[in-house]
């Protein structure tokens, strides 16, 4: 006859790296031995890039975090949001994949996900963030990586900015960002009507708040979008 079992309950199974957590969260106020980082590009470590505006507003700025498509590269990603960072004075913090997309697109959540982390860290020891003010945004594959990533980490991330993305793939979900979502018309390397017009749905029907662009045009960010995003995150009227 069978016993009953005597061990402890099972504990919850941990969430990490695997899971798409990032554990990296703003500070008001940087370590005082983390010299504060000048105006212009700086690169950090894992061959991220962080970009300081010329003027950022005083006290904690805010952040978003830009990822690039597939077979692109960090240098290609800040250059969507550029204007409107110096614009503004937001950061900007370009991580660079591991391979040629994004890790969950490849074989599952991992290298990646640790290199965002530990370049997050290294951004938010070296410049004041707002602890609602950190922004995840991406394109193509990047988009798609946001969203998955966003929504296992909304209680990082306050906005999800996806430009053209093709899928969403949360293992976890927490807390509940905004989320604006734009995509061409035209668009044949993820068309629209099996992208897009599928996925901002499906996120209404989980109870986020999505706001929803088409544009006439492909597989692309234009400038009014990308500032239209921007003005979005950040409370600014439209001009």
């Amino acid at each position: 006859m069978a016993t009953p079992e005597r061990s402890r309950p099972h504990p919850g199974p941990e969430e990490g790296v695997r899971h798409g957590r990032l554990s990296a969260r703003p500070v008001a106020v940087p370590p005082q031995h983390a010299a504060p980082l000048a105006p212009g590009l700086h690169r950090l470590g894992g061959r991220a890039l962080f970009y300081v505006p010329p003027a950022p507003e005083p006290g904690p700025s805010m952040l978003a975090v830009v990822l690039h498509g597939a077979g692109g590269a960090a240098e290609q990603a800040l250059e969507w949001l550029l204007p409107q960072a110096e614009e503004f004075g937001v950061l900007l913090l370009a991580p660079q994949a591991v391979s040629t997309t994004w890790d969950v697109i490849v074989g599952g959540y991992g290298a990646d996900v640790s290199r965002i982390d530990a370049a997050l860290e290294e951004a938010f020891s070296r410049a004041a963030v707002g602890l609602d003010g950190v922004a995840l945004a991406g394109f193509s594959d990047g988009a798609s990586y946001a969203l998955s990533l966003g929504l296992a980490n909304g209680d990082l991330f306050h906005a999800v900015l996806a430009f053209s993305p093709g899928f969403m793939a949360p293992m976890i979900r927490h807390g509940r960002p905004r989320i604006f979502v734009s995509h061409g018309v035209s668009d044949r390397v993820l068309p629209i009507d099996r992208c897009s017009r599928r996925l901002v749905p499906d996120l209404r029907e989980s109870g986020y708040e999505v706001t929803y662009e088409e544009f006439r045009g492909g597989h692309q960010v234009p400038p009014q979008t990308a500032a239209a995003a921007v003005r979005w995150w950040i409370g600014s009227p439209p001009p």
